[in-house]
């Protein structure tokens, strides 16, 4: 409805800017849905920003807009209110043609090809592989499916990409950690790190090095702890400690310790990728970072970014200027002793994704990312690339709690609550309900009770119950005696004249505006909020009308809206990734 509203304003404004009565017509026109009925069902406030440019009194203008408006068997009335406003009451045909639209295009209801197939990389999750998903990296994974499932309904070309940060300095921390504890099941005895991964993950994948390797690699406790640093608590320092205990393994493994970090990275991955594919997120792409490196493609992009004339030496380090692109300081891309950082190859990363073809690429970091927005941006505009085309969006931390109590979220020390266990307590539906229901800018505090209630109050059960009552009403109508004629009920969707028909009505001809909507903007709690309202109107409709009736124009009329709602609703739970039981 509102697109129709705005081809009929479209077509007056540049009617009135052709004829010389306003100089510049506005790209995009605001209209939004009216909260009180009683203004109509849209409204917009274009006269109010044409007032200006136009030199003209905003009512003046609204009324002229109004008069050339030409006639819409949608529109019913059309109203000035307030200084300007232009609310416009939409017909009841203007509705039920909503149910027409719906039962004839099922699933690609609401969907739209505005995206005209432009291709968009979406990275998310991209959890380092050093140790199991926990409860956060499932926000992560809700919010980027659904982002992917929002941009391919409005037309775009998507890609999902997993960036496996596959090296580095936690890599090494993970394969030292496995290694040390296939020495203890050899029966060595070595303290293990406080700065090692501590996780009983650890010893699972130590255990299946042992039935790899048998004692092919055990190297005796005191070799491998000769002349180390101290460790903490013992008044040394964890972190020297850990980097030590690094060199001392690669000397005493020699080739060997390739064996030990590729099992211990392989068995993470898979697990990541089972873990995923059970919470229903697929990806079309696992791009490894050791992968880029052993190509070539971070000396490629360092030396690109060196072309540009953005790049200096200090202090014996190569050094990417930044600040020439609003960053708040320069960023070193490689150290004095030769070795490149973290941030050298994410520039290759995002060089990367643009080379591949991509027009826009999309990154969904943790909130603790912030500050990678403006030097990323730097990076992809120094390489010539517009940084408009990097979109970056923070997810917020989870909290998990089991009714006033808050579960432990410590990674490195092993004591947090996994996606697979979170998954197996409260089941996928909740959990990638839950997940998007907030803003990702919003801290979320998971409650597990909540999720796994059978009541209204949890959300995910008010909407799918919904679906099942539905599901219901048809199996009634067959143990009653009564047939469904969906061409009867399309025939007479006039006889829809309730407040509680007509609300559901306005609801369901929401639904294309909002995919459109919380797919540009990237906003799948827009979709959570949808259903959660078609479920709370389909509810008062369910509680205050009986739908098989003996006059079958209105049983097949009232049919035919309920047959709209549960589509509509299947296809807001397809976007979401939930089920649609058909019982409960």
């Amino acid at each position: 409805m509102k697109q129709h509203i705005e081809s009929l304003l479209q077509t007056v404004l540049r009617q009135l800017q052709q004829s010389g009565e306003m100089p510049a017509i506005p790209a995009f026109i605001q209209i939004d849905p009216t909260r009180d009925k009683q203004h109509g069902d849209f409204a917009t406030n274009v006269a109010l920003l044409l007032a200006k440019p136009a030199q003209k009194k905003p009512r003046d203008i609204a009324e002229r807009i109004v008069k050339l408006l030409p006639p819409s068997p949608y529109v019913e009335k059309i109203e000035i209110a307030g200084p300007g406003f232009i609310n416009f009451f939409m017909s009841n045909k203007a509705l039920t043609d909503t149910v027409v639209h719906i039962l004839k295009d099922k699933e690609q209801f609401g969907r739209s090809k505005m995206g005209r197939e432009k291709k968009v990389l979406i990275e998310f999750v991209s959890s380092n592989p050093t140790g199991p998903l926990h409860v956060g990296h499932g926000r992560h994974a809700a919010f980027g499916a659904v982002i992917a499932n929002l941009l391919e309904a409005v037309g775009f070309k998507v890609m999902r990409e997993y960036y496996v940060n596959d090296a580095g300095r936690q890599m090494d921390i993970l394969a030292v950690s496995v290694w040390l504890r296939y020495l203890a099941i050899c029966d060595e005895k070595i303290p293990f790190p406080a700065n090692g991964y501590q996780g009983g993950y650890v010893k699972d994948i130590a255990q299946a090095l042992y039935d790899a390797q048998k004692n092919n690699i055990q190297i005796p406790a005191a070799k491998v702890l000769a002349d180390l640093p101290p460790d903490e608590p013992q008044g040394g320092d964890k972190e020297t400690y850990i980097d030590a205990v690094i060199v001392r393994t690669k000397e005493l493994l020699g080739d060997k310790y390739a064996a030990v970090f590729a099992l211990a990275l392989n068995n993470i991955v898979a697990d990541m990728r089972d873990d995923l594919a059970e919470f229903g997120v697929h990806f079309d792409s696992w791009f490894s970072e050791q992968g880029l490196v052993d190509a070539g493609g971070v000396e490629t992009a360092l030396n690109k970014l060196k072309e540009t004339g953005n790049c200096y030496e200090r202090d014996g380090a190569l050094w990417f200027a930044s600040t020439n692109f609003k960053d708040e300081k320069d960023r070193v891309l490689v150290r004095a002793n030769g070795q490149k950082t973290y941030f050298a190859n994410d520039v290759a990363n995002h060089a990367s994704k643009f080379e591949r073809g991509h027009d826009i690429a999309i990154d969904i970091f943790g909130s603790d990312h912030h500050g990678y927005i403006n030097r990323t941006k730097a990076a992809v505009q120094a390489l010539n690339i517009n940084p408009e085309r990097l979109i970056v969006l923070l997810v917020q931390f989870v909290s998990l709690y089991r009714g006033k109590e808050q579960l432990p979220m410590s990674t490195r020390a092993g004591e947090f609550v996994t996606l697979r266990e979170l998954r197996k307590e409260v089941g996928n539906d909740a959990a990638r309900f839950f997940y998007v229901m907030r803003k990702n800018e919003q801290h979320m505090d998971f409650d597990l009770e909540l999720a796994k209630s059978k009541s209204n109050e949890n959300p995910v059960f008010y909407v799918q119950y919904a679906y099942a009552r539905i599901c219901s009403v048809f199996k009634q109508l067959a143990e009653k005696g009564f047939s469904y004629n969906a061409e009867n009920g399309m025939a007479h969707l006039d006889r829809l004249t309730t407040d509680q028909e007509r609300q559901l009505l306005n609801t369901l001809s929401r639904y294309p505006d909002m995919i459109i909507n919380a797919a540009l903007e990237y906003e799948p709690h827009q979709i959570t909020h949808y259903v959660r309202d078609l479920a709370a109107d389909f509810h008062a409709y369910y509680n205050s009308q009986q739908f098989i009736v003996e006059d079958a124009a209105l049983r097949d009329a009232r049919l035919a809206l309920i047959s709209a709602v549960k589509q509509v609703l299947l296809n807001g739970f397809n976007m979401l990734g939930i089920s649609a039981p058909e019982s409960m």
